[in-house]
């Protein structure tokens, strides 16, 4: 290895990305003397050391060393990094029990999301009668519509919330407005009061949507985060089945440890403490320490990275100055509106328009089929609410394949195959509106049932990964499309017709599998 260290502060792309690529062994233990003076973790010198070299390469160990550090067998050290580099798939999920016990709070958390969308769901069988509203006044949809109108603008408090409160304080308190609002709802006594909990339901679902993936992101190893991180989509379709309480997660979020990225922000910042917090954390989150040690160390001078780069252009210009930045955005935003635009939300309601013949929709979402079949096709209501659970269903067990090859298959290889079928089921139910009576409806239930099929290990859960570092901009644009098209729609649909309307998001599915091919 060469002796001089020629990183630059004037290009710290490859700072971020390796910074330690090509550090000699003297510049490695100098910066991991630095590092222990600095964070106070004078007990773990050797663990810090190993891992500074572990984090260059991850084959540091797998050859004899001449410098004297070893990996320790009493720890299961080794044993444990070869499962990080093990073949076999099953390997890379074997992890300690905190980490998965901080998955299960994050599929909580958004299985909280499906909670929300799925009470409206069953309740609106009901509410529409007693508050003497319906589609064609727009209050219907006005009412529906009223979290994800706010979540286009809460989505923008992620960062402060994020800030001072941390990954689990701002669960904790998007929770608990989740749980209060959707209290709030059963003692409501007008649509306008029905209007007001559901806006402020959308404070705690817009900032919930972009903190949960990031935390996720931020505790999982690097092998396993595409899989993890998905579990928001995958848990939000789980929601639609049963309706999980958020209070659960408001009680045990503080069970499981906080972000070690953001400790470690904190800590660069002058809270010493933090560097302990952030290495138990780290520590209780991977089977040795060594693991951990390397990580933290990885971690830490990534931040200095991306802080030297800070410094060298204004934050938000920056975003669309430096091409690495304007094009990871870009793609973020892509994959966001393209699960708006590839009809995923009209494709769940449609069912109000088969049994309606004709009738318009005022908004359609998840929530919208129960009410249809229970008022329009005449389901009794324990039916229809068993029978809207379908698509949920669908949706879920169709996106656990994707835990297993959004890390080894790709992201951007999920969306090349799944969009061309998203397409093709689109256009299965517009021809579908040429038949009459049952043969229309049996078609059309059909289309919609393969349609959540393709997106589920696809467009579902992918933009929530591919998106994870720019979270709370990219679910505002997330939420503002879905607001969007249900605003629209009416006018779309009486214009375009129901043949024409699918025939367009199919046009819309096949742009973004251009789009994203280039």
């Amino acid at each position: 290895m060469a002796e001089e260290d020629p990183r630059t502060y004037e290009s710290p792309d490859v700072y971020i990305t390796n910074p330690f690529q090509d550090w000699s062994r003297k510049r490695i233990n100098e910066e991991v003397d630095r590092f222990v003076e600095l964070s106070g973790l004078l007990d773990d010198h050797e663990y810090l050391r190993r891992g500074a070299f572990l984090a260059q390469d991850s084959q540091a160990f797998d050859h004899l060393r001449t410098d004297g550090l070893t990996l320790r067998k009493d720890m299961r050290e080794a044993a444990y990094l070869a499962l990080e580099k093990s073949e076999r798939k099953l390997d890379k999920f074997k992890q300690t029990w905190q980490l998965y016990f901080l998955v299960v709070m994050c599929s909580l958390g958004a299985a909280v999301q499906g909670w929300d969308e799925t009470a409206v769901n069953g309740a609106q069988i009901f509410y529409v009668n007693a508050y003497g509203i319906g589609d064609s006044d727009g209050k219907v949809g006005l009412v529906n519509s009223a979290p994800y109108l706010c979540c286009a603008l809460s989505c923008w408090l992620t960062y402060p919330m994020n800030y001072y409160w941390g990954r689990r304080g701002s669960i904790f308190v998007t929770c608990l407005i989740s749980s209060i609002s959707c209290l709030g709802q059963a003692f409501c006594q007008t649509w306008q009061q029905q209007f007001a909990a559901r806006l402020i339901l959308g404070l705690g679902i817009g900032p919930k949507s972009a903190t949960i993936p990031i935390y996720a992101a931020e505790c999982a190893p690097a092998n396993i985060r595409g899989g993890l991180v998905m579990m928001w989509q995958m848990w939000t379709a789980f929601g639609i089945i049963p309706m999980v309480l958020p209070l659960i997660v408001c009680m045990y979020i503080y069970c499981v440890p906080e972000s070690p990225r953001w400790l470690l922000s904190k800590a660069q910042k002058g809270d010493k403490k933090k560097y302990q917090e952030a290495f138990a954390s780290l520590c209780s989150l991977r089977h040795t320490k060594v693991q951990a040690a390397r990580d933290l160390f990885t971690i830490h001078h990534a931040l200095r990275g991306e802080k030297d780069k800070m410094k060298m252009a204004r934050p938000l210009s920056e975003l669309f100055t430096i091409p690495r930045n304007r094009r990871a955005l870009t793609a973020s935003i892509i994959t966001m509106y393209f699960q708006q635009f590839c009809g995923v939300n009209i494709m769940v309601g449609i069912l109000r328009h088969v049994f309606n013949d004709g009738l318009m929709l005022s908004y359609i979402q998840a929530y919208y089929s129960s009410s249809v079949l229970h008022t329009v096709a005449g389901f009794s209501e324990s039916n229809a609410l068993l029978v809207s659970m379908g698509f949920g269903i669908i949706n879920f067990l169709f996106a656990l394949p994707a835990v297993w090859t959004i890390d080894s298959f790709g992201r951007r290889n999920l969306l090349l195959s799944t969009f061309p079928f998203l397409a093709l089921f689109q256009l299965f139910v517009a021809i579908a509106f040429q038949f009459k009576g049952t043969a229309q409806t049996v078609l059309i239930i059909v289309g919609m049932y393969l349609f959540s099929v393709a997106y589920s290990p696809g467009e579902g859960p992918v933009p929530f990964v591919y998106s994870s570092e720019s979270m709370g901009l990219v679910t505002a644009v997330n939420w503002f499309f879905n607001f969007f098209l249900a605003i629209t729609w009416p006018r779309f649909l009486r214009a375009f017709t129901a043949t024409g309307a699918f025939c367009w998001y199919a046009g819309w599915c096949v742009v973004g599998w251009v789009v994203i091919l280039l």
